[in-house]
């Protein structure tokens, strides 16, 4: 089995015990961190993972539109009298369980991205018919996963574009940094993952990355654990993968004493939910930012199964229902740190799901997907991309089941977050090699 960087550091971040006290000045850099603003920005991804139905998240509400929705999806088709209206966006409501969302795009903190999707050029129906050129894999889990991930054609590219904006940009915002520019709060992600630079994974409400239940004998282990690293092996491996531990550890002890010394957040955060308990941690993370010395962030957030094949309706409204009041709650942080202007946080996922209901209650895999990106920042209360037309065999049909054919590149998406963030568009095709496909490399929405 290949080991990337990126899984070294999480599995020696994961292998340290204990949490590690000291690093005492951290309480005086945050308390500065409250007086002055400095040029920061942060990315937060929210990756739902298995392929979410947009198709239900983001409906048609205008008569017709409805009416023509309605008869389509038959038995998976949500009550018009249930849906969530957006008042900027009259002909579109929001799926019943997403009341925070709506509320965030209806105050214009929030924005849709419609019918994107994993593409190495633009595409239409009538080219895919003929065998035009599309990403590797379609319709797969891993393989359009990993394309998101990396805004490639092909999942085996080795890196992430979040893992290569850190490449691009960590020497000139983070070159005084005690930690990476991205850090993981979802485990090991080829998202994160750079050519020249790493990651750190962390775990929510543990940013130690470890737990330790041998009472007084645990600083003696670290310390045993540690003393291990300054071993002469003369083995490249065992060198580099030394290296690449003691940073981890490092990286645990800067971020457990940068996080102990601030007053926690008064926002209170959705208790038994898991994605509300990693946006938590990253928030945390944020407040610490100064004394982090970090002015650029990205953080990387997943929550599943989205793999809806069967009994649709009640998993995804679980879903949703967990994701909504997560998101709020962070943004709601944002604004009580001040940053609400300065971090953006979006949604990424495999694919949608097909328009068409399959035999079991569920939906099978698809293509082009609506997204959602919330901060204050956002051009919020808007639309962007086009909306696909809502036929079986029609113009934005890939086939006959409704697999709509992104009319929005998903590196055309990620490229928009990328220059708001801070890369030069000179530098955009080092970090998206395709974009030049593309006749636009920004779409507007922050």
């Amino acid at each position: 089995m290949r080991v990337h960087r990126r899984g070294f550091i999480k599995y020696a971040s994961l292998a340290a015990a204990g949490n590690i006290a000291g690093l005492r000045p951290f309480g005086a850099l945050n308390a500065l961190a409250q007086s002055g603003s400095t040029d920061y920005k942060a990315l937060v991804c929210i990756f739902l993972f298995g392929g979410n139905d947009a198709n239900n998240m983001v409906v048609p509400y205008d008569t017709k539109g409805y009416s023509n929705y309605s008869s389509l999806r038959a038995n998976l088709a949500l009550p018009q009298n249930t849906l969530l209206p957006l008042t900027p966006l009259p002909n579109f409501a929001l799926h019943p369980s997403l009341p925070d969302v709506q509320s965030l795009f209806n105050s214009g903190a929030a924005a849709i991205v419609a019918n994107v999707g994993t593409l190495t050029q633009p595409i239409n129906r009538a080219q895919y018919l003929k065998g035009g050129i599309v990403p590797a894999n379609l319709f797969s889990h891993p393989d359009q996963q990993e394309e998101w991930q990396n805004a490639a054609a092909d999942g085996a590219t080795p890196t992430g574009w979040a893992g290569r904006i850190s490449d691009v940009l960590a020497g000139s915002y983070n070159a005084s940094a005690t930690i990476p520019m991205i850090t993981s709060v979802d485990g090991d992600t080829l998202f994160c993952n750079g050519m020249s630079t790493t990651p750190v994974s962390v775990s929510a409400g543990n940013v130690g990355g470890g737990s330790c239940s041998e009472g007084s004998e645990c600083g003696a282990r670290q310390a045993a654990a540690q003393s291990l690293l300054t071993f002469a092996s003369g083995v490249s491996l065992v060198t580099a993968d030394n290296s690449i531990t003691s940073n981890a550890y490092s990286y645990d002890a800067v971020l457990t004493a940068a996080t102990k010394s601030v007053t926690p957040l008064k926002t209170v955060f959705p208790a038994n939910n898991g994605l509300a308990a990693q946006l938590q941690q990253v928030a945390e993370i944020i407040q610490v930012r100064a004394a982090l010395g970090v002015q650029r962030q990205i953080f990387f957030c997943g929550i599943g199964n989205f793999d809806t094949h069967s009994d649709q309706l009640t998993l995804q409204a679980s879903l949703l229902s967990g994701i909504s009041p997560a998101l709020a709650a962070f943004y709601a942080a944002t604004q009580e740190m001040g940053v609400a202007g300065n971090v953006t946080s979006f949604t990424m996922s495999d694919f949608a799901r097909t328009f068409q209901p399959n035999s079991n209650t569920g939906t099978d895999h698809a293509w082009g997907s609506h997204h959602i990106v919330i901060g204050g920042a956002v051009k919020g209360g808007q639309m962007y991309g086009t909306f696909p037309t809502l036929a079986l065999g029609g113009p934005d049909d890939s086939g006959s089941n409704g697999r709509w054919v992104p009319s929005t590149g998903s590196v055309q998406y990620a490229s928009t977050l990328a220059q708001w963030f801070g890369v030069p568009v000179a530098q955009l095709a080092s970090v998206f090699p395709n974009i030049g496909a593309f006749s636009s490399n920004n779409l507007g929405f922050v």
